[in-house]
C-alpha cells in the first residue's frame, strides 16, 4: 500500500511538471491572457475616446430650424435648444443641402403615425446621430411640458421602477441571484473539459505512440497510472484556471469603469446548500464520466489521429442539451429533457441547467447523481483493463471483446 502511494505521488508529480514543462503547453496558457490584455488595453483606450466624444457632443450646440405641424413644440423651449421656426419647409432642406444650415427637423401632424425628418449636414457616421438625439429629446421635453404631471409622465415615458418578490414554500424566492452561483459549477465543468479533454485523451496515446508503455507497466499498476494522469490533468487544469482569470480579476478590480465592466453586487447572490451541494456532486460525476470515457478512447485507439474520430462527436455530447434550452428551463417533464437528463453524457450538462434554475426536484437530482459516480467509476476500470492490453496494441485499434477473452483465458 505504501509503494502504491509513492508510485502515485510519483507519477503526479511526472505528469504535473511534464506537462507544464511542454513549449505548448506555455503557448497555450498564456495565448488567452495575452490576447485578453491587448483586448482590454484596445477598449480602454477606445472607451477613453469614446468619453471624450460623447462628451464633447454633448456640450458642443448647433443651431437648427424646424417646422412644427403638430403644435407640440413651444417656441420658447426650442429657442432655449437653438431651433428657429422655418418658413419655408422646402427652403429649409435645400439650406441644409448648400451648407449654410446645418440641420432642419419636420415634425409632423401626428407623430404616432408619420416620422419626424431630419435633415442635417454630414459629420461623419458617429456624429451624425446628435440631429436625431436633439429631435427626439426637444418632441419629449414639450411634450412632458404638456403634460405638467410628473407622475404621469414617468408612467408613459416607462421610467417608473418596480421591485418585485416571489415566494417558494412561504419564504422569497432568490430570483436570479439564486441562479446564478449553481450556475458556475456549469461554467467549471465546460472550461475544465474544454482545456483537459483533450490532454486527457492523448496523455494515454503518447506513451503508446512511443512504444514505451511496456517498460512503464512493468513498475507500475495501472490503475495508480491511470489515477496519477487523471489527478495531474486536473491539477494542470486549476492552473490554467487561474491564469485565465487573472487578466479579468485585475481589470476588474483596477480598470472596471474605464472598460465598462458591469458592476456586480455579490450580495444579491444566494448560497444556497442544497443546489450548491447538487451542482458540486454533479459537476464531479459529469467530471468522472467524460474522463474515463476519454481515457478508455486513448486505450482502445493506436494513434491520435484515429481517436480524433470519436472525440469530436464525445465533445458535441455536451453542447447538444443547449439546443433544448427553453424546454430544460420551461417543460422540464418534456421527453427529450427526460432522457437528457438521465443519459449519462448529456447528463451532466442537463442536470446542472436544471439545477440552477430550479427544476431538478431532489429525488431526480440523487438519481442522476448516482448514476453518474457509477457509471463513471465502472468507465473507469473498464478504461484501466483495456489499457493494460490496449498498451501493446500499435498498430489496430483494440478489440474490447478480446480483452475480456484474454482476462478469461489467463484465469484458467
Amino acid at each position: 500500500m505504501a509503494l502504491a502511494r509513492h508510485n502515485l505521488g510519483t507519477v503526479v508529480a511526472f505528469e504535473f511538471v511534464r506537462t507544464i514543462k511542454k513549449r505548448g503547453f506555455a503557448i497555450a496558457t498564456l495565448a488567452i491572457p495575452l490576447l485578453l490584455i491587448v483586448v482590454f488595453a484596445l477598449v480602454f483606450a477606445s472607451n477613453t475616446s469614446s468619453k471624450d466624444s460623447a462628451a464633447a457632443q454633448k456640450n458642443a450646440k448647433f443651431s437648427f430650424s424646424y417646422t412644427d405641424a403638430s403644435g407640440i413644440i413651444p417656441e420658447a423651449g426650442a429657442q432655449a435648444a437653438g431651433g428657429t421656426v422655418a418658413a419655408d419647409p422646402d427652403a429649409a432642406v435645400a439650406a441644409v443641402k448648400n451648407g449654410s444650415s446645418e440641420a432642419y427637423f419636420d415634425y409632423p401632424a401626428d407623430p404616432t403615425k408619420e416620422p419626424v425628418k431630419v435633415y442635417g449636414a454630414d459629420k461623419g457616421m458617429f456624429e451624425n446621430g446628435k440631429y436625431e438625439a436633439v429631435a427626439k429629446q426637444l418632441l419629449e421635453a414639450s411634450a412632458q411640458y404638456q403634460v405638467k404631471n410628473p407622475a404621469l409622465t414617468a408612467a408613459l415615458t416607462g421610467a417608473v421602477k418596480f421591485d418585485s418578490e416571489t415566494y417558494r414554500d412561504g419564504k422569497v424566492g432568490a430570483g436570479v441571484g439564486g441562479v446564478i452561483p449553481p450556475l458556475l459549477f456549469l461554467v467549471v465543468f465546460y472550461i475544465s473539459m474544454i482545456l483537459l479533454s483533450n490532454q486527457m485523451l492523448n496523455s494515454t496515446l503518447e506513451e503508446k505512440e512511443n512504444r514505451v508503455t511496456e517498460m512503464i507497466l512493468t513498475t507500475l499498476n495501472p490503475t495508480t497510472l491511470i489515477t496519477g494522469k487523471i489527478i495531474s490533468l486536473f491539477m494542470v487544469g486549476l492552473v490554467q484556471i487561474l491564469v485565465f482569470l487573472a487578466p479579468v480579476g485585475l481589470a476588474y478590480l483596477f480598470f472596471r469603469d474605464r472598460l465598462a465592466l458591469p458592476d456586480l453586487d455579490l450580495s444579491s447572490l444566494a448560497f444556497e446548500p442544497g443546489p450548491m451541494i447538487t451542482g458540486a456532486l454533479l459537476l464531479i460525476g459529469g467530471f468522472t464520466v467524460f474522463t474515463g470515457t476519454l481515457v478508455a478512447i486513448g486505450a482502445i485507439m493506436p494513434t491520435a489521429k484515429e481517436a480524433g474520430t470519436i472525440f469530436g462527436p464525445l465533445m458535441a455530447m455536451m453542447f447538444i442539451p443547449f439546443y433544448t434550452f427553453s424546454m430544460v428551463i420551461s417543460n422540464p417533464e418534456a421527453l427529450i429533457v427526460q432522457i437528457f437528463t438521465y443519459f449519462p453524457l448529456t447528463a451532466p450538462v442537463t442536470a446542472l441547467l436544471r439545477n440552477a434554475f430550479g427544476t431538478l426536484t431532489p429525488v431526480e437530482a440523487g438519481i442522476v447523481i448516482v448514476e453518474l459516480f457509477v457509471v463513471g467509476i465502472a468507465i473507469l476500470r473498464l478504461a484501466v483493463h483495456l489499457f493494460r492490453y490496449g498498451s501493446i496494441e500499435y498498430g489496430r485499434k483494440l478489440s474490447i471483446a478480446g480483452t475480456f477473452r484474454r482476462t478469461e483465458l489467463a484465469t484458467k
